[in-house]
């Protein structure tokens, strides 16, 4: 379509050197703006779930792509928008798979998890998507199972080099140039090993949508750590042995505006270690929207929650989130009788500067915050920690912090031995 000049009106009373000045700054402005619609992509993103998808790997991606500006259509490929996810963990996805079929998207992304890789796999309408998705030379990406599971049986990762799951290696070695990386970048392909290294993952697809310096932009407020594949450390002063009878009973309260990946990471790692993890809605429903617009659904609500006790209360962060926390007085009361009963509890981000803070949940105590909130603190001596241990308190930074922060919750409940298997099998450390 041709372009067709048009003299600004203001021009017309401009001496004759400010009219071609005038002229042009205008064509310019029309040459780089017409440049950057042609080049400059949509950010549109599908990421489709199943029932036995690795909620972590699918929500990392979701936050992360939504912090860089991306439309991200979460979109399921059950039969119904609810999916459950592994561990226990709900998601409501956005649309059915179905009504996405005649869509483009400039990058399509397989979270893992069994049985839901191979659920993705059997999607005829995902598979004519993503395989369009490389005729056309667009993004697609796959971590965990999902690159041997899906992508490798779809004949899409032929001649590349790829990446996925360490017991997946031998299937990924049959339809690819398989190789250890965390995340492996090849062409327009994007793969990576697993839940650990999901943020990783993440930060690389929006690197490949849109840049380095946007990228770095997003991984910044993160909080991420830049020794990815090295054992996690924590802080710890005033050592304290948390006990449990039987299996520890833990309580995650989740609210509109919690940040979902603290929320699922926790509950995630949490419950792979064999802990009850109760997930809680302080809202009057159980389905709550966090802070990046993903849908998750509470086992129960926080009234029918607070009839019980616990071993351990966590707080995810996430601004709106640690405000509906804060104004819970059900939560602050029960928090309370948990401090004053000398039983764990902890939080992360935000929740440690505008839920313990404010109630009186942190008096003689040290902990860390999410950077920007670390002035809240009333002892601030070391919120420069990722992760802060003091007595029966667990404090942490942000959504780069907590695998690290999870990680040491099942280090006082059940030693560290078990959290490095842990944090090995998730292949946050290196096996």
């Amino acid at each position: 379509m041709a372009l067709r000049h048009v003299t600004p009106l203001s021009s017309l009373f401009l001496p004759s050197p400010y009219k071609a000045l005038t002229r042009r700054l205008t064509a310019l402005r029309t040459h780089f703006s017409v440049s950057a619609m042609a080049s400059a992509p949509s950010g549109k993103v599908l990421v489709p779930v199943a029932n036995g998808t690795e909620p972590l790997e699918a929500v990392i991606v979701i936050d992360v792509l939504r912090r860089a500006g991306a439309d991200v259509t979460v979109a399921s490929v059950e039969k119904q928008l609810q999916v459950d996810a592994c561990h226990g963990v709900k998601i409501v996805a956005d649309e059915l798979i179905s009504s996405c079929g005649d869509r483009v998207f400039d990058l399509i992304t397989l979270p893992g998890g069994m049985p839901g890789a191979a659920t993705l796999r059997d999607s005829g309408v995902l598979e004519s998507m993503v395989k369009k998705q490389a005729t056309d030379g667009r993004l697609y990406a796959a971590i965990c199972a999902a690159p041997a599971v899906a992508l490798g049986s779809w004949g899409l990762l032929k001649g590349l080099k790829a990446t996925c799951y360490p017991s997946f290696m031998e299937q990924l070695s049959s339809s690819a140039t398989a190789v250890e990386s965390r995340v492996q970048l090849d062409g327009k392909v994007v793969t990576s090993r697993g839940p650990g290294t999901a943020m990783e993952f993440a930060v690389a697809l929006v690197k490949q949508l849109y840049g380095k310096e946007k990228a770095d932009e997003v991984s910044g407020p993160l909080v991420m750590r830049s020794n990815h594949g090295d054992e996690y450390t924590v802080a710890e002063l005033n050592p304290l042995k948390w006990t449990f009878d039987n299996s520890p009973q833990i309580l995650v309260p989740i609210a509109n505006g919690t940040e979902e990946m603290e929320a699922v990471i926790i509950i995630d790692v949490l419950r792979r270690a064999k802990a009850n993890v109760v997930v809680a809605s302080v809202e009057d429903k159980l389905e709550v929207i966090a802070s990046r617009k993903v849908k998750l659904v509470a086992d129960m609500l926080l009234n029918e929650a607070v009839k019980c006790s616990y071993d351990l209360i966590v707080l995810p962060g996430g601004l709106g989130g640690a405000q509906a926390f804060a104004n819970s007085e059900k939560l602050v009361n029960l928090l309370k009788q948990q401090a004053e009963s000398k039983r764990p509890y902890g939080a992360i981000c935000a929740s440690p500067a505008l839920v313990l803070e404010p109630h009186g949940l942190l008096k003689g105590k040290k902990a860390t915050a999410f950077p920007a909130m670390g002035s809240k603190l009333s002892d601030q001596s070391e919120i420069e920690n990722r992760v802060v241990v003091d007595g029966n308190l667990i404090t942490s930074r942000g959504p780069g912090t907590s695998m690290e922060f999870s990680l040491a919750i099942v280090e006082k409940l059940f030693e560290r031995k078990k959290a490095l298997e842990l944090a090995k099998t998730m292949l946050f450390t290196r096996p």
